[in-house]
């Protein structure tokens, strides 16, 4: 087998739960082959780099072995390698996706009572009539 196309690649390496959705992430330009946007037809061979951003997340991976048919994981495994740099890349921002200041820290009194509520309400019509009698 000299190559494979790259949604079924990407498939069978399992990437993608779906070919359509390998498809649909290759149009996107979200996977890319030794550097180059592709089409889903373009087909992978041993030893290319690909470029896979899934989320947040972008991986680097190099492809040791080809199969167009999706088997088990240990075996989807086996037909890619992650870059060290990859690697170190996802790790670093693991780090500091877990270091990072929590949105929600900054409520301090939480979700207002139906009393306070009220005063805000009151408070808003006070200050924004909208009517023509002022």
């Amino acid at each position: 087998m000299d190559g494979v196309r790259i949604d079924k690649w990407l498939w069978a390496a399992r990437f993608y739960k779906t070919r359509s959705l390998a498809c649909d992430e290759v149009t996107k330009h979200r996977v890319q082959i030794n550097g180059q946007d592709v089409k889903p037809a373009r087909e992978v061979r041993v030893g290319d780099t690909l470029t896979v951003r899934q989320g947040p997340v972008t991986k680097t991976i190099v492809v040791k072995g080809l199969s167009s048919m999706r088997g088990p994981a240990p075996v989807a495994q086996q037909l890619y390698e992650e870059t060290p740099e990859s690697v170190a890349l996802r790790a670093k921002q693991a780090e500091l996706n877990r270091l990072a200041f929590e949105p929600a820290h900054s409520i301090e009194h939480g979700r207002p009572t139906k009393r306070d509520r009220r005063k805000i309400e009151h408070a808003w019509n006070d200050r924004w009539s909208a009517s023509a009698d002022d």
